[in-house]
């Protein structure tokens, strides 16, 4: 009614509009949690907007009005429907334009997300259909298998094949990254082992190989394993490519280092050999159980490892899992049977 100061008229106006973009603001940040944002910033305005109504207060109504004041008045109301007409308009647009803008965000997103949702789902399916069979038997051995990947899709692998006269190949490794590039890293690493396989059983020949495939197609990423073949006759040939070394009875395999795959072309592996006696159990991990870590941040580390080497590989999973997965874990254990056990399965 034109009792405000103008100086009270422009710092409401001011206050209010920037407390309008922190509203804005902080509902396109924090989204779900808008509230923790907006509640103290409208305790914040109402304090500001009482400061400037005490500090600038409205000025005396006159007892009467004269046909100029009238005039004046008239204006201004005028002026101020205009002006909410128009504020309102405004507010109204910024909304819609932000609805509209974030809806489509969100449908986008959410087409993304079922896209990926099936790319991984279809990768997961591969995957599994590589996992070797875990009914699958080999006359002399006990070999049990276990493999939990952390994610949908696991960057870890392995196989158990048989090969030669009575005897088995096991390769395990674990793909640097995670998702689905590392998902097809080990399709491509399953197959080639697959194919390998019927060419020769040298671990360290399988190693040469798979680097010579891998170096120049993982755009600078890299791949740990370890082949192992066991003969009818229980006599053990491994070659390690810096993966961990197993262990045969509780005790770590030391094994001769060398690089992981695809790094060099050229790297050569070499290999380890001794005897596995009736009884005597090895045992092989992937990175995700001595990385397995609890919510005070401890590892469950390689003495842990070694500590439960001995057990069947589905406890030592279960451990791994139950103190703290953090990584895909992969656990092989292969007992040769003695000649009365050997008959009995027969």
């Amino acid at each position: 009614m034109g009792h405000m100061q103008r100086i009270r008229f422009w710092y409401a106006v001011l206050s209010t509009g920037l407390f309008a973009i922190g509203y804005a603001y902080s509902g396109m940040a924090l989204r779900g949690k808008w509230w923790q944002a907006c509640v103290p910033l409208f305790v914040v305005q109402t304090v500001v907007m009482g400061v400037i109504a005490n500090r600038f207060p409205d000025l005396p109504t006159p007892m009467e009005m004269s046909a100029a004041d009238l005039s004046t008045m008239h204006d201004r109301l005028s002026f101020d429907a205009l002006a909410i007409i128009l504020a309102v308009g405004l507010g109204y647009t910024g909304f819609i334009t932000v609805f509209v803008s974030e809806g489509r965000r969100f449908i986008k997103a959410r087409t993304e997300k079922a896209i990926l949702d099936s790319e991984m789902a279809a990768a997961r399916e591969v995957q599994e259909v590589i996992v070797p069979e875990v009914d699958e038997s080999f006359p002399g051995y006990a070999v049990e298998s276990v493999y939990l990947p952390a994610q949908q899709v696991g960057g870890d692998f392995f196989q158990i094949l048989p090969v030669g006269d009575g005897g088995l190949l096991i390769v395990l490794g674990d793909v640097a990254g995670k998702g689905l590039p590392a998902a097809m890293l080990v399709s491509m690493l399953v197959g080639s082992i697959r194919v390998l396989a019927d060419v020769t059983h040298d671990p360290a020949v399988i190693l040469r190989k798979l680097d010579d495939r891998l170096v120049g197609r993982t755009r600078g990423g890299f791949s740990t394993a370890l082949a192992a073949f066991i003969a009818e006759d229980g006599w053990v040939t491994i070659a390690n490519a810096g993966h961990l070394s197993p262990y045969l009875d509780g005790r770590e395999i030391e094994l001769k280092g060398a690089l992981p795959l695809g790094i060099v072309s050229g790297t050569q592996y070499e290999s380890t050999s001794f005897e596995l006696l009736a009884g005597s159990r090895l045992t092989f991990y992937s990175d995700g159980v001595v990385e397995a870590q609890n919510t005070k941040g401890e590892l469950f580390g390689f003495e842990r490892a070694q500590a439960v080497s001995r057990e069947p590989a589905a406890e030592i999973a279960r451990s791994a899992v139950e103190f703290g997965q953090s990584d895909d874990i992969t656990v092989v254990t292969i007992e040769r049977l003695g000649l009365s056990a050997v008959t009995d399965a027969a």
